[in-house]
C-alpha cells in the first residue's frame, strides 16, 4: 500500500484537475459504488458473519439495504442539490443578485467504527463522492474481515487518486491525522472524537464527529405496551446491543414498569429462540476486550432477566438489569451491548431532570399516546436524534439529517445531509454595472442622512 503522505498528494492533484466536480461524473461513480455493492453481496454478508456473527437477514438489512436505498435517494436529488441556489437580496443591495454555491472541501478523510463496519464506512462515502470530493477511507481494524474486502472493492472499483483505503490500526490514524486534509468525518467513540477534534484544530480542519453517549427510552404510563416492549427489544438487541443508537437505558413509569418488563421477556425468546447458539441470527461481541468489559458491567443492580455467556464464542444472551442507580458502573458509560438496565420513575419531570443532568445523548426514544407527553420531552431534553412510539427507525429515512450534540457528535448526515457534510457554501453578490449607488460613499453629499433613511 502507498503511504498516506503519497496518497494524499495523488488526491489532492486530481482534485484540482476539477474532474470530480462535473454532475455526470458523479453520478457516474455513485452508480459504480451502487453496483459494486450489489455484486460482492454475497462476500459482504460473509465478511460480517465472521465479524460480528451477523445474520444474512441482518446483514442485508442494516449494512447492505440501507446504502442502496441512499445511493438511489442521492443520485435522485443530486441534480437539484448541485444547483446554485438564488437567495433574496435586501433593498440595500438594489441591482445585485445572490446565490449560494455549493462546492466540495477537497481531500476528505472518513473514520469508521467496527460495529457496523461497511455501512458506517460507504455511508459518509456516498456523501464525499456526491459532493464531489476525493476521499481517503480507514475501515476499523477491528472488523478485520470487513476491512480487507473494503480495501479489495474499493481499489477495483475507484482510481486511488480518487478513493484510497487505508488499512490498519492506531499508528496508521495518527499518520492520518497528521495530514492537512479538507474534511474528516469520524464515527466512533467520544474519547476517540476528542482526538480528532484536537488533530483537526491544528490544520483548521471541519470535522462531523458522530459519536454515542448513553441513550434514554421513556415509556409513559400511557403507553402501547406491546408496541412498546416489540420495538424496544428490537431497537435494543440489533447487532447485539452494539449499535451507536440503541436505547441505552430503559426509563419506566413506575405503575407499568412489571407489566413492560414481562412483554419485553416475550419477545426476546420469541427473537432469539437460543442466542447463544451460532445459528440464531443474534450477533456476537467484537472482540475478548468488549466481552469481559460487558461482564463487569453486568454486575451493576439485579439481574433479571438472561445473563448467559459463552466466553469462547463472545456471545452475551439479552440482558435486563433492575435495581439500577445512577452512579453504578452500567450508568457511568455508554454499555453498547445486550444489557438494559432498567430504571423507574413516578412523575416525568422527574425523569427529565435527571436526564438533563448527563451529556446530551445521541438518541431518544419516548413511547406515549399523549401528544402533549411527547412534546414536552422533545422541547424539554436537547438530543441528536429520536422516535416517538419506536426505536433506530430514524436513522432510516434519507429525508431525516442524522447526528449528535453535545458529547454524542456534531454534524449530521443522510440523504441531503451526506450532500451537506461534504460541502462548502459559498455566498457570492452578483452587482449590476449599469448604475452606481452613491449614498454608500463618504464622499456623497448627505451620506450619513441618507444611509440613516435606509437603515431605520
Amino acid at each position: 500500500m502507498l503511504s498516506v503522505s503519497t496518497l494524499h498528494g495523488r488526491q489532492r492533484l486530481f482534485f484540482e484537475t476539477g474532474a470530480t466536480k462535473p454532475l455526470h461524473y458523479r453520478l457516474d461513480q455513485l452508480s459504480k459504488l451502487k453496483d459494486m455493492i450489489k455484486t460482492s453481496e454475497a462476500s459482504i454478508i460473509e465478511a460480517l458473519r465472521l465479524d460480528l456473527g451477523k445474520s444474512d437477514f441482518e446483514a442485508f438489512a442494516t449494512e447492505i439495504g440501507i446504502l442502496l436505498e441512499e445511493i438511489n435517494h442521492v443520485s435522485k436529488n443530486l441534480r437539484r442539490w448541485s444547483k446554485p441556489q438564488r437567495v433574496r437580496t435586501p433593498i440595500t443591495h438594489f441591482g445585485s443578485k445572490s446565490r449560494i454555491y455549493a462546492e466540495p472541501y477537497g481531500v476528505t478523510l472518513i473514520i469508521a467504527p467496527w460495529n457496523y463496519p461497511f455501512q458506517l464506512a460507504l455511508a459518509p462515502l456516498i456523501g464525499a463522492i456526491s459532493a464531489g470530493n476525493c476521499a481517503i477511507l480507514k475501515p476499523s481494524e477491528l472488523a478485520p474481515h470487513t476491512s480487507a474486502l473494503l480495501a479489495r472493492l474499493l481499489s477495483g472499483t475507484f482510481d486511488d487518486h480518487y478513493i484510497a483505503v487505508a488499512e490498519g490500526g492506531v499508528e496508521t490514524s495518527n499518520e492520518l491525522l497528521a495530514v492537512d486534509f479538507d474534511k474528516i468525518f469520524f464515527t466512533g467513540s467520544v474519547n476517540v472524537g476528542r482526538i480528532v477534534m484536537e488533530a483537526a484544530a491544528k490544520h483548521l480542519t471541519p470535522v462531523t464527529l458522530e459519536l454515542g453517549g448513553k441513550s434514554p427510552c421513556i415509556v409513559h404510563e400511557d403507553a402501547n405496551l406491546k408496541h412498546a416492549a416489540k420495538r424496544i427489544v428490537w431497537g435494543k438487541f440489533l447487532n447485539a446491543g452494539q449499535t451507536c443508537i440503541a436505547p441505552d437505558y430503559l426509563y419506566v413509569h413506575e405503575s407499568v414498569k412489571e407489566q413492560l418488563v414481562e412483554q419485553m421477556k416475550v419477545f426476546v425468546a420469541d427473537f432469539f429462540k437460543d442466542p447463544l447458539a451460532a445459528d440464531s441470527g443474534y450477533a456476537k461481541i467484537i472482540n475478548e476486550k468488549h466481552f469481559n468489559r460487558l461482564q463487569g458491567l453486568m454486575k451493576s443492580g439485579h439481574l433479571i432477566y438472561g445473563g448467559q455467556t459463552d466466553e469462547n464464542a463472545h456471545r452475551i444472551a439479552p440482558t435486563f438489569l433492575d435495581a439500577v442507580h445512577w452512579d453504578e458502573p452500567v450508568m457511568q458509560e455508554e454499555i453498547f451491548g445486550p444489557i438494559l438496565p432498567i430504571l423507574s420513575y413516578g412523575d416525568l419531570g422527574e425523569a427529565i431532570r435527571e436526564i438533563n443532568a448527563r451529556p446530551k445523548p445521541l438518541a431518544l426514544y419516548v413511547f406515549s399516546e399523549s401528544e402533549n407527553v411527547q412534546q414536552r420531552v422533545i422541547d424539554s431534553v436537547s438530543f441528536g436524534g429520536g422516535c416517538i412510539n419506536d426505536t433506530i427507525m430514524h436513522i432510516v429515512s434519507p429525508y431525516l439529517p442524522f447526528g449528535g450534540v453535545g458529547e454524542s457528535g456534531m454534524g449530521g448526515y443522510h440523504g441531503k445531509g451526506s450532500f451537506d457534510a461534504f460541502s462548502h457554501r459559498k455566498s457570492v453578490l452578483k452587482q449590476t454595472s449599469r448604475f452606481d449607488l452613491p449614498f454608500r460613499y463618504p464622499n456623497a453629499k448627505n451620506a450619513l442622512k441618507r444611509l440613516k433613511s435606509v437603515y431605520k
